[in-house]
């Protein structure tokens, strides 16, 4: 029996397949919608359709990892300052915990949405919550460890210690 490897460039891939937002119910809610259009069932069509109603994944593209906010680390000369955006969040959402080198982010956003009108009534609720653990070197001062919420941005800074400041040691790069 012989054996056919078929080859593809990666242009040729990507022009095949281009990138799609995954949108789950979306094929669901069509056949639904056909079903109940082929038994002459669908009461809504004379009213704004279902359709008109954009259902989007919980954290949509506010994130690049499927609902996990990206954090930015920044090494200082006196401390690591983590970053990330959190909108829509609150600093009650937020849980931030420091133990034996380990940072812990936590964050759980709830919402909730009404609408009423004549001839229809839309009720969504969006639960999401997500956890990011970081490792931490030796020499953070955990007394003076600080979180900031502004407008949706999170500012972690881990001073360090003294002694982590003055460990660092610069290496002369020789010709070979």
């Amino acid at each position: 029996m012989t054996e056919v490897a078929l080859k593809t460039s990666d242009e040729a891939v990507k022009k095949a397949a281009p990138p799609v937002e995954w949108r789950p119910f979306e094929g669901l809610r069509r056949d639904v919608d056909q079903l109940l259009e082929n038994f002459g069932l669908r009461p809504w069509r004379a009213s704004p359709s279902l359709m008109d109603v954009d259902f989007k994944p919980f954290w949509g593209s506010e994130t690049n990892r499927g609902g996990i906010p990206a954090i930015d680390i920044v090494d200082n000369d006196n401390a690591y300052v983590f970053t990330a955006e959190l909108p829509g969040m609150s600093e009650t959402d937020i849980d931030i915990k420091y133990v034996d080198q380990t940072l812990t982010i936590r964050g759980e956003k709830k919402e909730e949405k009404e609408e009423k009108m004549q001839d229809r009534y839309l009720s969504e609720r969006r639960y999401g919550a997500f956890q990011r653990v970081f490792r931490v070197p030796n020499g953070i001062d955990a007394d003076k460890i600080e979180a900031e919420f502004n407008n949706g941005v999170l500012t972690v800074t881990l001073p360090k210690t003294p002694e982590a400041m003055k460990s660092e040691k610069k290496i002369a790069i020789k010709k070979a």
